[in-house]
């Protein structure tokens, strides 16, 4: 596609089917529709953000040959302004974790609160979402498909174009808002899906594995730049992560999960200030918490590969 093709701030209509571009469909964008809380219902009463009491999940009936229990009798706050982790063996029900408390799934039993009100259904107003795949509309520009996250949360038009300059800013992609998805590396549309999320200028973010297809070195990067982002933002995040690494780095605390059906074994608290320096992964202290990551995290995976190798036997 090129440059220049867009004169409307808006995006295009989506392709028809046929024309050969991928469709991108509204489940796996990262903003989701309005629901019945209105735009400003949901303040931060305490100092809990999140609270998840006993909350477990299963996905099919008991009986059914595709019954999965993925999570049971769970319970964890999540602080105002702390980035916590969630880290386990695959399958141990750290998404479905995450998107309970982002009302995009509804557990099977307990409960789910942001600022004290139960969870019912998607909060666009109060969480913003970053998956591990960007969904960046490959026919609009960063820019324009920034717009479009905010047109969707019903920002007003006066204040979009203000917003996106910011988020972007903030993003380091200033220079590159004018680019189409095609056009950047797989960390910068990474960066632009974090600005998208950014500029609905929520108290929350749920973050799914957001730099898990990226190489190691641009993980790191973008580890640090998120460390920053809390230091100055005070935004409450919530990560789901495999690297222990990771975890480590950009915590305040991490959550570690027991092979399925997944409970949280262990908190684990990460004592260094925001923003994290990368001297921060090269010393005893980084070692010391890796290692005892391990150390939890071992014998659940051990359990998971087992349970999938009799599964698929």
């Amino acid at each position: 596609m090129e440059r220049g093709a867009h004169t409307n701030p808006l995006p295009d209509p989506p392709p028809q089917a046929g024309e050969g571009t991928q469709l991108l469909c509204p489940p796996h964008y990262c903003i989701v529709p309005q629901c019945a809380f209105e735009r400003g219902d949901i303040s931060m009463t305490d100092d809990i953000a999140i609270r998840v009491r006993n909350v477990a999940h299963q996905f099919g009936e008991e009986g059914e040959a595709r019954h999965v229990r993925a999570l049971s009798d769970t319970s964890l706050d999540v602080k105002r302004g702390e980035l916590l982790c969630l880290i386990g063996p695959s399958g141990c029900g750290k998404s479905t974790l995450l998107n309970m408390m982002g009302g995009l799934l509804a557990p099977t039993s307990g409960a789910v609160e942001v600022a004290g009100k139960p969870v019912r259904g998607p909060l666009p107003s109060d969480i913003a979402f970053v998956f591990q795949e960007n969904a960046l509309f490959p026919w609009n520009t960063v820019r324009e498909n920034i717009l479009l996250g905010m047109l969707f949360q019903g920002v007003p038009k006066a204040e979009r174009e203000e917003r996106a300059q910011r988020s972007l800013a903030a993003v380091g992609l200033a220079d590159f808002a004018e680019h189409y998805p095609a056009q950047l590396s797989g960390g910068m549309r990474q960066r632009a899906a974090l600005a998208r999320a950014l500029s609905l200028e929520t108290g929350i973010l749920l973050m799914d594995e957001p730099f898990g297809a990226l190489d190691e070195q641009t993980r790191m990067v973008l580890g640090e730049d998120l460390s920053v982002l809390l230091s100055r933002a005070k935004k409450t995040i919530v990560f789901v992560t495999h690297s222990l690494g990771e975890a480590v780095f950009l915590a305040d605390r991490v959550a570690v999960f027991s092979a399925r059906p997944g409970t949280i074994k262990q908190v684990i608290a990460v004592d260094e200030p925001h923003p994290r320096k990368p001297a921060f992964m090269t010393s005893d202290k980084f070692t010391a918490l890796r290692n005892q990551l391990y150390a939890l995290l071992h014998d659940e995976i051990r359990k998971a590969m087992a349970e999938a190798a009799s599964g698929a036997a």
